[in-house]
């Protein structure tokens, strides 16, 4: 019986620890959190440039206002993209940190059409569904930075 009773406790002390399978280490979620920011909405689409290119202060540099002249947005959700630091996708150019995913993404990409700061931008946007597989830079198995992406016709 007390064999049973240490089992059950044992469980119970397990079942109450609070650990996730996909807590990201503290050295990588700033750039992981970053890479969310400027580069991930499922549901993007061209029309919505302006609007979250300005609500996501999505800018040249961290440390100025200036308009970014181009931004990509991935229309997945952020644990498609976690797999091609996972095995869905290859090392890219040889680069231990730069993957290319193994299966095409849809994208939007979004233009600065006129404007120089923030929050004087104005873009436009255009949707890519066919044929672009992604390039990410993964830190520890996370996504921190879109390179950009790799157009495969057939």
């Amino acid at each position: 019986m007390e064999a049973h009773l240490s089992t059950v406790i044992l469980l119970l002390i397990l079942c109450s620890i609070d650990v996730k399978a996909d807590d990201v280490p503290a050295d990588v979620k700033p750039g992981y959190d970053k890479f969310l920011r400027q580069h991930v909405y499922v549901d993007m689409t061209e029309k919505r440039c302006n609007s979250e290119m300005s609500k996501r202060h999505i800018t040249e540099g961290q440390t100025n206002n200036d308009c970014k002249k181009v931004n990509t947005f991935i229309t997945a959700h952020k644990q498609e993209l976690r797999k091609v630091c996972n095995g869905a996708g290859q090392s890219y150019k040889g680069s231990a940190r730069m993957y290319v995913s193994n299966q095409p993404f849809s994208l939007v990409t979004c233009k600065l059409q006129s404007g120089d700061r923030y929050p004087n931008c104005e873009y436009k946007g255009k949707k890519s569904t066919y044929g672009r597989y992604i390039v990410l830079a993964c830190d520890q198995k996370w996504p921190t930075h879109y390179d950009g992406d790799i157009i495969v016709t057939n």
